[in-house]
């Protein structure tokens, strides 16, 4: 095929990529929950700032699909848990139980990067890591800032290891069943960043109550 026309076609495969319709897996699902998921996913949508409409909505979709989707998965893990709860006993419970998490840990793993790769066909990188921040919560952003505050002696790699870790901590909790379970893992990786710094020499225990005294002081300055 002539390089030319190779390329105009996967140009007009591209376009058409990126212009299909993203359907809402809303098929069975309670009306109620269909649109608090909605409303929770158009809040993350809004703050993107996008001005194509058409865009917007597919974005918005594909957030949506994805808390069904992680919805899906939990309630399957719980009613093959309650299945072995009401209906096993001893090793058997036992097993039955341990299958089922470790099933549901799989298909969590399986579908994970499917998420970033459908945004990606409609808003770039930074716009990837905002959605990703506001399904869970802004804590990176301020976990991080407050971390820099905290200790202002922070050297460059550590400001990258820290920033990486809380990145992890994050891919994790935007696939954890509730809003308890996502903040632990964010708590799981400072318990580790905290490890880290005190390893470096960091007095965490003074850095913390120097940090306090400044914010102190500045809230004097204002009075």
């Amino acid at each position: 095929m002539n390089r030319r026309y190779f390329l105009f076609a996967l140009f007009l495969l591209a376009c058409v990529s990126t212009s299909a319709q993203v359907a809402l897996n809303s098929d069975g699902r309670d009306a109620e929950y269909v649109k608090s998921i909605v409303d929770r996913s158009q809040k993350i949508v809004d703050k993107l700032n996008l001005t194509d409409a058409g865009k917007a909505e597919n974005v918005r979709n594909i957030i949506a699909n994805r808390y069904f989707k992680l919805n899906d998965i939990y309630a399957n893990r719980d009613a093959k848990l309650k299945f072995a709860k009401d209906s096993l006993s001893g090793n058997a419970k036992k097993e039955a139980q341990i299958q089922a998490n470790n099933e549901c840990d799989a298909m969590l793993y399986k579908c994970h990067p499917e998420f970033a790769a459908d945004l990606s066909q409609y808003i770039d990188n930074d716009k990837i890591e905002a959605v990703k921040d506001g399904m869970t919560y802004g804590v990176v952003k301020v976990t991080y800032d407050a971390t820099l505050e905290m200790i202002p002696t922070l050297k460059e790699e550590e400001k990258v290891r820290i920033l990486s870790w809380l990145k992890e901590a994050r891919e994790f909790a935007m696939d954890a069943e509730n809003s308890k379970k996502k903040h632990g893992w964010f708590g799981k990786y400072k318990g580790r960043i905290n490890n880290y710094l005190a390893k470096r020499g960091y007095d965490l225990k003074k850095e913390r109550e120097e940090w306090y005294k400044r914010i102190e002081a500045k809230k004097a300055q204002k009075k």
